[in-house]
């Protein structure tokens, strides 16, 4: 039996430092209000309805592509309502073009998905966050300075093209998650026009290369192997370089983006 009397173990007893920081988290989270409850489903549920989508690719494709221009346009509107709404992953519903449409037609109507998914998406943050997420940032100099950089005293071309500049930054990397990105942005008041067209052109390489890899696999699954032999090596081969350039690309993005902000910090701590 355990002695009463016994000074209680460290090990089971949180440490302030833990207490600390979750009741932070508690507060934080109770301050965001809806914008919280937005962030927590935004990382949520597309994760859950990709396996569904990518499931269903061999029953959902051939629907769409039988209804040849009335299915590309009604896969694009599904396409935004689901990605803005943060109910579908974005790389499974690309996937889904490409399994469909082709490397071409597909990269168009998923673009065309994000397009109208990145408006949902910012009509909904601004809605939820209100000015609570603006108010929390102004207390975090590090986070005040990342706001600084999208939407600055800055005004004219040059705040137009820096922020154009960062929001594409942002969306390249491969690992930028579309819905809470939506959220974050619209949550600081980034002006919706950079943020829609750095959207456009940072989401293209990852749009294009999720297609092309659907195109690779469907053509690998269906083709004739007599007619259309082609070497073992080359689907794996395809897909490696595919998102070895995404990568990539996403490095360079990240390190410039961090260059950015970290110009802006040092601006405004010179400033201080």
């Amino acid at each position: 039996m355990a002695d009463e009397n016994a000074p209680p173990n460290p090990s089971d007893t949180p440490s302030p430092t833990a207490e600390a920081a979750n009741d932070e988290s508690k507060d934080l989270f109770t301050r965001l209000g809806p914008a919280g409850i937005v962030g927590v489903l935004s990382a949520v549920l597309p994760a859950l309805g990709g396996f569904v989508l990518l499931a269903n690719l061999g029953t959902l494709g051939p629907w769409f592509r039988d209804m040849e221009l009335a299915g590309l346009v009604l896969y694009a509107v599904i396409f935004m309502v689901t990605a803005g709404l943060a109910i579908l992953p974005t790389y499974a519903q690309a996937v889904l073009g490409g399994w469909a449409f082709g490397l071409a037609e597909g990269t168009l109507g998923a673009l065309a998905g994000f397009a109208g998914g990145s408006l949902i998406g910012y009509v909904v943050g601004r809605k939820a966050s209100g000015d609570r997420v603006m108010k929390i940032l102004d207390e975090q100099p590090k986070w005040r300075a990342v706001r600084d950089a999208l939407v600055g005293p800055e005004g004219g071309k040059n705040r137009f093209f820096k922020t154009l500049l960062i929001v594409t930054l942002i969306r390249i990397p491969p690992n930028s998650p579309f819905a809470l990105t939506n959220l974050v942005l619209s949550s600081v008041k980034t002006a919706w026009l950079p943020y829609l067209l750095g959207t456009m052109i940072g989401m293209l390489p990852r749009t294009m290369v999720a297609v092309y890899i659907a195109t690779l696999i469907k053509g690998a699954l269906t083709r004739d192997t007599l007619n259309e032999a082609k070497p073992v090596w080359l689907l794996p081969t395809g897909i490696l370089l595919a998102v070895f350039v995404l990568v990539v690309l996403g490095y360079i993005a990240n390190k410039a983006v961090k260059k950015v902000v970290g110009e802006t910090d040092a601006s405004s701590a010179s400033l201080d």
